[in-house]
């Protein structure tokens, strides 16, 4: 340095000092400084002042020679001793070099610059906090320092200024939140920990309500949260706690729906928890505010309901935030919004347009992915636009959440908790909003007739219960040509037309009607019924694992008469034969022997109505694809006659292994507690003669096998043989609309469609000259 310049009104032994490589000599230049600041201060000469801070800022603090701008600082820091409470006034002259200094590549010189600001801030206190934002940047800085005792020094100092915030009320938080939130996504570790110090600290002065701009800063705690550094975690943990305890305190001023989607994103096994933590509370505390972000809030609970017993408060957690938020939707959300239908207000900033596995994110017709943006900051923007619009305006975003649910169902590697949670929710909307649910009915239904060959048995439950649900519900209800519209579902059988004016009177003036004794379904529910059908004989397996238990549970969910009526309907022009002998197998299977069918054979067990008979003509004429089963359709009915009638058809037949294996289930079924009624009319020979000719029919088919003996045996017990004979004046017993002869006709022709087919299988072209061959 130039000792030579004029530096008045700082003498040349103060300058010499200032420039001294000894500390000591500088202190006693900085001592020289302070008593003629004094004086300055006693004559009032800010110019003097001004001019002393000056030289000091750019002929010392700021000059190329490390010993003089180590004078430099202890000169700026003895003027602020000296100025006392008026330090005030030159705060900005006095602050910025020193702040320069904090850059130095002198560590020696970082940790002097310090000093000089601890000393320049302790004398000026409160003054200080308009300069806050540059004091907080330069400290952030240090807080990484690598030298200890740089760090050591910053430290003090940051003590220091906390102390000054936390005793005063002029604060300036809105000043400070931009930079909080900019330098809130530091990786550094060090400087993690000086930002969450004072969040915390900020967080506990009563005057400064942070929690207003807690959206804007906590994405940025979530990030700390997941920081590598144990103590990092618990200091994060504890401010995140201090502000859940203030939102329970003060639920009616928290910004909800600008948190929700914040809350959403993490993953991180810690974070994840505190997330559903925060978001549990979040809908609890703020209900159907959060109602258009369900779509984001299920994309981060639902696959959390899948978790193992490892991470068990997480799931917990994710349960509650479901089941809340299921609680939120009401069938008032199934009145229709007058903006629905106007064609020129803007799209909504949260429905992007996105495709099916996009993970991108997009606002306003930009991909933030392509900006290279965190889509964090772009929500923050759309929720703060949001959050102008009057919150009793809430809406369900139905659209996006269906979109989540089906996603998930489509995703093969979703748990089976998770899709059970997915159902229940498409049951539930359907119950809450079944108007607006059945827009989407035709894009979910593939799904949910998929979903039936799922692994579990409380899945397939769960996606009966939302089948049957829409295919009962009244808002599903539309023209029968509707339900008949095919040609666009590959999937669907064709509906059969009535054949004859019985068939008419079953199935109804539309199709999918049920008679007139059970509740009437929607126009879906024949379309199920095709589907289901369908499935069935795509999926042998689906129907030979599953088949007997999901057509129980759909006779218990809806009226057994309408499934079998139905399925009865669609079978009658089945074209493959062998899947229409197999499924009415199964049907007659379920019907003789499940609980749920109690009633239905009730029904048909005596004929006493014309529902009833035409129930059983219905069935009848599907159940021909079947022989055995037709048969054992008469014994249910008391039909003893035709079944006699219909076994000595029996012989014109052909008799393979897997018939003789059906008559052998029929055995094991009379003697089971179903046919108890049949067993004790067998006592009354006189009036139930046909029946035992049919009994004895059977056993003549049967070889003598285990059935063979049982069925004999049994018949050996009827009390006197003599009395088998039919007396003169037997009659068949009368039933109301019942052509018998037109019944016998049908039988022939379908069984002799079903000869055809098994001789066209096996090659054969010669058929015999049979009395079926009509």
């Amino acid at each position: 340095m130039n000792t030579e310049k004029d530096f008045s009104p700082l003498t040349p032994n103060i300058v010499r000092a200032l420039n001294d490589k000894l500390y000591e000599k500088r202190k006693v230049a900085a001592l020289e400084i302070e008593k003629l600041v004094r004086e300055f201060v006693a004559q009032n000469n800010s110019t003097q002042i001004r001019h002393v801070i000056q030289i000091l800022a750019s002929e010392f603090a700021l000059s190329q020679h490390p010993h003089s701008r180590k004078g430099g600082l202890i000169g700026l820091a003895a003027c602020s001793i000296a100025l006392g409470k008026d330090s005030g006034l030159y705060l900005k002259e006095l602050i910025e070099p020193v702040l320069t200094c904090f850059n130095d590549s002198d560590s020696r010189l970082r940790y002097y610059a310090c000093e000089a600001l601890y000393n320049i801030v302790k004398v000026a206190r409160g003054a200080v906090l308009p300069h806050f934002n540059v004091l907080f940047d330069g400290l952030s800085k240090l807080a990484a320092d690598p030298d200890p005792n740089v760090k050591s020094g910053s430290e003090l100092l940051d003590r220091l200024l906390k102390d000054i915030v936390t005793e005063s009320n002029k604060f300036d938080l809105v000043a400070f939140v931009p930079l909080l939130r900019e330098r809130i996504y530091s990786n550094n570790q060090y400087a993690r920990q000086f930002i969450i110090s004072w969040i915390l600290v900020l967080e506990s002065v009563p005057d400064i309500n942070l929690i207003d701009y807690l959206p804007e800063i906590l994405d940025g705690l979530f990030q700390i949260l997941g920081d590598s550094s144990k103590e990092i975690r618990r200091t994060c943990e504890v401010v995140l706690g201090e502000f859940l305890k203030e939102i329970k305190k003060t639920p009616s001023s928290v910004k909800y729906a600008e948190m929700a989607n914040i809350l959403v994103i993490h993953s991180n096994d810690l974070i994840q928890l505190t997330a559903m933590t925060w978001m549990r509370e979040f809908i609890q505390l703020a209900g159907r505010v959060v109602l258009p972000y369900s779509s984001g809030i299920l994309t981060a609970v639902l696959p959390c309901l899948s978790y193992d017993d490892r991470k068990k408060s997480t799931k917990e957690a994710a349960s509650a935030c479901n089941h809340s938020l299921m609680k939120l939707v009401t069938p008032e959300d199934d009145e229709d919004e007058e903006v629905a239908g106007d064609s020129d207000s803007p799209p909504r900033a949260d429905s992007p347009p996105k495709t099916e596995g996009d993970t991108n994110v997009w606002l306003f017709g930009i991909s933030c992915k392509s900006l290279g943006i965190s889509w964090l900051l772009l929500s923050l923007t759309v929720f703060s636009l949001l959050d102008s619009t009057d919150r009793s305006q809430v809406t369900l975003d139905l659209d996006g959440i269906v979109q989540v649910l089906d996603r998930h169902l489509h995703d093969s590697t979703t748990g089976m908790m998770t899709r059970i949670a997915v159902l229940k929710w498409l049951y539930h909307l359907y119950i809450k909003t079944p108007r607006k649910m059945f827009r989407h009915t035709d894009s979910l239904f593939p799904m949910l007739l998929k979903t039936l060959s799922d692994e579990s048995d409380e899945v397939i439950l769960k996606d009966l219960e939302v089948l049957a649900e829409i295919a009962s519900s009244p808002a599903g209800q539309t023209d029968a040509s509707d339900s008949c519209d095919n040609s666009d579902n590959k999937l669907e059988l064709q509906v059969p037309v009535a054949a004859n004016a019985t068939l008419s009177c079953i199935i109804g003036s539309k199709v999918g009607d049920s008679s007139p004794s059970t509740p009437s379904m929607n126009s879906y529910f024949y379309k199920f019924m095709i589907n289901l059908l369908k499935r069935f004989s795509l999926e042998r397996k689906l129907l030979e694992n599953r088949g007997a238990f999901i057509i129980r549970q759909l006779c218990l969910l809806l009226h057994a008469e309408n499934i079998f009526h139905s399925m009865a309907d669609i079978l009658l022009k089945e074209e493959d034969l062998k899947f229409a002998s197999t499924m009415v197998q199964t049907l007659n299977t379920i019907l003789l022997t499940s609980a749920e069918l109690f009633q239905l054979r009730n029904q048909l067990k005596d004929l006493r109505t014309q529902e009833s008979c035409a129930l059983f003509c219905c069935l009848y004429r599907s159940w021909c694809h079947n022989p055995v089963a037709t048969v054992s359709l008469c014994f249910l009915t008391q039909n003893y006659q035709h079944a006699y009638d219909l076994i000595q058809k029996f012989g014109d037949l052909e008799v393979t292994v897997d018939f003789l294996m059906e008559v052998d289930k029929l055995v094991q079924l009379i003697e089971s507690p179903i046919f108890t009624y049949l067993r004790l009319q067998l006592l009354d020979v006189e009036n139930n003669p046909y029946l035992i000719k049919a009994l004895y029919g059977l056993l003549m088919l049967l070889p003598q096998s285990q059935a063979f003996q049982l069925l004999s045996h049994r018949l050996r017990c009827v009390p006197n043989p003599e009395l088998m004979r039919t007396p003169a004046g037997a009659k068949r017993a009368a039933y109301a609309h019942m052509d018998y002869n037109d019944l016998l006709k049908h039988f022939d022709r379908v069984q002799s469609k079903h000869l055809e087919v098994r001789h066209q299988r096996s090659g054969r072209t010669d058929h015999p000259d049979r009395k079926l061959m009509l």
